[in-house]
């Protein structure tokens, strides 16, 4: 008998569903089905036609749509959500209905209405792990729509999805539009504020993007080093890179006064540094420059950018002590090219990303043996193998790793970078935990702005069993990088601290934010199930360590002490209870 012809055809698949909506069911059924069927009917069935797509059908707490084009489909999933955000903005947060969108791109099978195939699948995988409210796409999906809409997406790395075979490079579309509805405003804080916005790369070569980058890092970097002043960190200023800004949005979703804005252009051996400072409050400009000058007068460049920035803000300032708080990192351009393509490369989050930078980092110190802040960085690098898994030879890496991170605090006495990333691994890699924290305390004496080292100094205060401690310090990241990619890193570390003062729901809510930011992340999922199981919900706990064995088999407590390197033996003693409770087997 011959088989059924079957349509094939290339689409975008489009999934939603209401996260949570089991929980909003329990408490009020007739009326949470009223308002979902309001919102499928009123916001979605309208948006999808008007984006040219064809919805497939009802999920019970969504839908399935397709369209022939990518952009089409993205532009409809974000002009929901920020739909969404403002049908939500009066509604309090336990009573909300959210969505999850999931859009993947491929080949499916038609039949009898309904769409099959491998590529519908990784879409509702994808809306799985989208965070409320949030739009996950599949790296195939962001093909087609880089550089051909005004968004900002986050590389998520490669995600194992439940039932795929084949693991997933995922993006989150971060829209600033949905934040400002979901967010509310900063407070500013009780000293001058700044937030160095990436500047413009006005080179013909593409490439020199990194180079504009590192320019701004070491700008952000040199303000951050005057006490007096609040500076927003590198990662969240980063979200608004290729966006055209609203000065006065940055300043209330940032909490801060000023804007610094800028270009680069690099031709052979001249640059060329543009940048104006506005106050966020009033969008007047305070101060508009330009600096010319050679490739070997760089470092001379950022300093007169530095001085000027501060001048600005501070005329009363003398110009000897702005000078004296500026540092020439290295002399060495080649190194310096080195050192800001080692940069690009971690700031990818993957495993090739890492090893890339590392290379790029030993090639920096190769050329320029007393750059400090390579070393660190170096070190930093070892550190993601080992939370990662991605070390081949631990014991011959952990030694090397230990070398560098000793190496950049006996020559970064005053590099906070150095000192910071160093004395992190020290206490990660080789247990030495009251050294790591008078090295971390150092580097944060020298650059109290620096949000990235706030975020580990939580983390070794878990480890050396200091919660309120760990608590204070990752208050202190969220306050300074508010936006930032990796704030379920600070989530994680204020789970673990409320896990060991035994506020058990309070480490559970954390746990769940940093888990819905990255939904693989195992320390995330671990204080989770730990901490559900040890305020006896047990079900629940049973639940989220299942997600951990979907991409970690052979997951077992013995094996989670390379991950949570905990000082006191009582510590882990509770952690490895809690997650025995839940499942987890020895």
């Amino acid at each position: 008998m011959a088989r059924e012809h079957l349509l094939r055809r290339l689409v975008a698949v489009f999934a939603a569903d209401a996260a949570g909506y089991s929980r909003l069911i329990g408490a009020d059924e007739e009326g949470t089905h009223v308002r979902l069927r309001e919102h499928l009917q009123g916001l979605f069935v309208p948006n999808i036609a008007a984006h040219r797509g064809t919805i497939v059908k009802n999920t019970g707490d969504g839908l399935l749509a397709e369209f022939d084009s990518v952009v089409d489909a993205v532009r409809c999933a974000v002009d929901v959500q920020r739909g969404m955000a403002e049908r939500n903005a009066a509604v309090p947060s336990n009573q909300r209905i959210e969505f999850r969108i999931g859009i993947n791109v491929g080949d499916i099978i038609k039949d009898a209405g309904d769409i099959f195939g491998d590529v519908v699948n990784v879409a509702v995988r994808l809306e799985g792990i989208a965070e409320p409210g949030g739009i996950c796409l599949s790296d195939d999906a962001h093909r087609h729509v880089r550089d051909k809409l005004e968004i900002a997406c986050e590389d998520g790395g490669e995600q194992r999805l439940k039932n795929i075979d084949r693991p997933v490079r995922v993006f989150r579309v971060r829209d600033r539009a949905i934040a400002v509805a979901q967010r509310p405003a900063l407070a500013l804080p009780d000293k001058p504020s700044i937030a160095v916005l990436p500047f413009q790369n006005l080179s013909p070569d593409p490439e020199q993007e990194y180079f504009a980058d590192g320019i701004v890092e070491d700008i952000t970097m040199a303000l951050s080093r005057f006490r007096w002043l609040f500076v927003i960190a590198r990662n969240s200023s980063f979200t608004y890179r290729g966006r055209s800004v609203d000065v006065k949005q940055v300043g209330r979703e940032l909490g801060v006064r000023y804007v610094l804005e800028g270009s680069v252009r690099k031709a052979d051996a001249r640059v060329r540094i543009s940048s104006q400072l506005v106050d966020a409050d009033t969008g007047a400009h305070l101060w508009a420059n330009h600096f010319d000058g050679m490739l070997e007068d760089m470092f001379d460049l950022q300093d007169q950018v530095t001085v000027s920035v501060v001048g600005a803000i501070a005329p009363k300032l003398q110009r000897a002590e702005i000078k004296r708080a500026l540092r020439k990192p290295i002399e060495n351009l080649s190194a310096y090219d080195s050192y800001l393509r080692g940069l690009a490369c971690i700031h990818r989050w993957t495993r090739d990303g890492n090893s890339e930078g590392l290379k790029h980092f030993r090639t920096a110190i190769e050329l320029e043996p007393g750059l400090a802040a390579a070393y660190g960085l170096a070190a930093w690098c070892y550190v993601r193998r080992k939370a990662q898994g991605w070390m081949i030879d631990a014991a011959l890496e952990s030694r090397e790793a230990t070398q560098l991170a000793r190496t950049a605090v006996l020559i970064g006495r005053d590099d906070p970078v150095a000192m910071c990333l160093g004395g992190y691994a020290l206490a990660f890699i080789d247990l030495e935990f009251d050294d790591a924290a008078a090295f971390m305390d150092q580097g944060l004496a020298v650059n109290p702005n620096y949000a990235s080292a706030w975020m580990l100094s939580a983390w070794l205060r878990v480890w050396r069993g200091e919660p309120d401690l760990a608590i204070d310090h990752a208050a202190r990241a969220r306050r300074l990088s508010p936006l930032d990619p990796t704030m379920f890193g600070v989530h994680a570390a204020a789970a673990y601290a409320h896990l060991l003062a035994r506020r058990y729901d309070e480490a559970s809510s954390l746990a769940d934010q940093a888990t819905r930011d990255l939904p693989g992340f195992l320390l995330g999922i671990c204080v989770s199930a730990a901490s559900k199981a040890l305020g006896g919900r047990l079900d629940e706990a049973a639940r989220v360590l299942s997600r951990a064995f979907e991409s970690n088999p052979d997951l077992r407590l013995a094996s989670l002490k390379r991950l949570a390197p905990f000082r006191r033996a009582e510590d882990f003693a509770m952690f490895a209870h809690g997650l025995s409770k839940a499942g987890l087997p020895d």
